[in-house]
């Protein structure tokens, strides 16, 4: 038979509700107390049965993730982050992949399988607005990547807009002058393609450059076979580009792969720089410069802040908060950067934040939220 929260109370000396305090989190414990009873839980060996705990509530117990990508490090990576964070908490997360399908995410959204869960952290890519209002109904909430959707939901990501301005001006700080961006898709500037874009854009202005059309790359999709193929076709241009900005890691990694193909050297001949700090682009030759996402702070805040509306707890009206970002300078364009204190052409990789951001940027977020 397994061990009761009376037996526990028992042996610490304390109160069922004392006891109940502790092993499910509910009020503050004096230290003291908590150490007690918390000597009393390894003694007897008590496990929590979680699956009985959920049930007495009304609830399943497991969370769903849903991202568009299983196999994109990004989100694998992002994934585990969450994983660990729902178990901490009590909870089992569950991985749904969309493949950026609209009627998948709508399905998520107000299907069936929204009563298989208790609450839902979904990165949306084909739905907006007024889907999200139309079939989010009452299920708990929160929605992570880096589109603008304006829903009375929790919406966490990084300043896309910002992000991308750090990249570009890094580039166009080594000199670089036909700066080229792979990765554009679709006409709606609330997603996340069309806001590294505009930070892309607003960079070249900002240094009295113009952005030029045929060095704006469209791709399909975001692997490294769409990087691979848009940077062929920009290599063959007339006049092809000395630096490229890539929407993620993955498209840069296929770009340096075109470069090498065709005997342009990274970074003498093209710079190149991503972003999402992905482990594939620290191994990559030569190894990529990127913008990182504190992926770390992303999936944290998700999985608390879903698990919060779950429970009931008091918490502030939804909100957009915005994780830090940290500019990472490695071989694929430290090569080519002036010497300079903290940017050494040989220095294998360098963390320096945003150019325009103030010193301990942390985006839009208060230092509360993060942690």
């Amino acid at each position: 038979m397994g061990v009761s929260l009376r037996s526990i109370a028992e042996r610490a000396g304390v109160s069922l509700a004392t006891v109940s305090n502790v092993v499910n989190g509910y009020r503050p414990v004096a230290e003291q107390t908590r150490r007690r009873v918390q000597q009393a839980i390894d003694e007897l060996g008590y496990t929590p049965n979680l699956s009985a705990r959920h049930l007495r509530r009304g609830r399943t117990g497991l969370i769903a993730l849903a991202i568009p990508e299983l196999t994109n490090p990004y989100f694998a990576e992002l994934a585990e982050i969450a994983i660990r964070e729902a178990a901490a908490l009590g909870y089992t997360l569950v991985m749904e992949s969309t493949d950026a399908d609209p009627d998948t995410e709508l399905a998520l959204l107000g299907g069936s399988r929204r009563h298989v869960v208790d609450g839902l952290i979904l990165s949306p890519v084909r739905i907006g607005r007024a889907e999200v209002l139309a079939r989010a109904g009452t299920l708990p909430l929160v929605l992570i990547g880096e589109g603008v959707y304006d829903v009375p939901h929790d919406h966490i990501a990084i300043d896309n807009v910002a992000a991308s301005r750090a990249a570009v001006a890094h580039l166009v700080a080594l000199g670089r002058r036909r700066i080229a961006f792979i990765g554009v898709r679709g006409n709606d500037d609330r997603q996340s393609a069309q806001l590294r874009l505009r930070g892309y854009r607003e960079a070249l202005t900002q240094a009295g450059l113009t952005a030029r059309p045929e060095l704006i790359a469209v791709t399909d999709r975001f692997g490294r076979a769409d990087g691979l193929a848009a940077m062929r076709e920009l290599l063959a241009l007339a006049e092809p580009p000395d630096a490229v900005f890539a929407y993620n890691d993955l498209i840069a990694i296929g770009a340096m792969h075109a470069a090498a193909e065709a005997g342009r050297r990274v970074p003498q001949d093209l710079a190149v720089i991503g972003i999402d700090d992905i482990e594939d682009g620290r191994y990559a030759n030569p190894s990529l410069t990127t913008v990182s996402p504190d992926k770390e702070a992303i999936a944290r805040l998700a999985v608390h802040r879903l698990v919060d509306r779950i429970e009931g707890r008091p918490v502030r009206r939804p909100y957009d908060v915005q994780p830090p970002f940290t500019m990472i300078v490695r071989q694929s364009t430290a090569g080519s950067a002036p010497t300079g204190p903290g940017n050494m052409p040989d220095a294998p990789a360098s963390r320096r934040k945003p150019p325009d951001a103030p010193a301990g940027f942390r985006g839009r977020a208060a230092a509360e939220d993060l942690g």
